[in-house]
């Protein structure tokens, strides 16, 4: 796989119409990607096999955002979220992220999917102050534990402030 880029300060935009789709293991590594998904962060469908998730991972994401969606759908139950991800030219585009874990026909979670599509600019803009103030939190700890730690308290605290459970606040932005 090649070297990662360096992120840019170009958004890239996909149509409304699109649907953005993977298929992961229990581990996060891709089994399945879509057309557009491909077209949109640059690798082929060859390329992201077998890949992390991770690999469009845009550094301004912060790490707490992607425990509380482990979490969730490691105890079997769905999560929608924001996510700001990279391509592999170092753009960057954000999706409203559907995900939800996969079962085989005794109940057990055999890996993740992932459908994303066009957030609307309004949650963006509601989400992107706070996901700094968790990566400044971040950032606060070298020890990375203690940085996750933190992080993820701050997004909660976030969330309780709201008055509402995560479930109603990711619709409501």
């Amino acid at each position: 796989m090649a070297q990662r880029s360096t992120p840019t300060d170009r958004e890239i935009f996909f149509s409304p119409n699109d649907l953005i789709v993977s298929k992961t293991d229990l581990k996060g590594r891709i089994t399945y990607a879509n057309r557009v998904f491909c077209d949109l962060c640059g690798y082929s469908e060859h390329e992201l096999m077998g890949q992390p998730h991770s690999i469009i991972r845009h550094r301004d994401m912060p790490r707490a955002v992607f425990k509380l969606l482990w979490d969730t759908i490691q105890d079997g139950r769905e999560v929608f979220a924001y996510v700001k991800n990279m391509a592999r030219s170092g753009d960057f585009y954000w999706v409203f992220a559907h995900v939800t874990p996969s079962f085989d026909g005794a109940g057990t979670i055999v890996g993740y999917h992932s459908n994303r599509r066009v957030p609307e600019r309004r949650a963006i803009e509601a989400v992107t102050p706070l996901y700094a103030e968790v990566l400044r939190e971040e950032s606060r700890h070298a020890n990375g534990k203690d940085a996750l730690a933190a992080g993820y308290r701050r997004l909660l605290d976030f969330v309780d402030a709201q008055g509402m459970p995560y479930d109603e606040l990711v619709f409501a932005l």
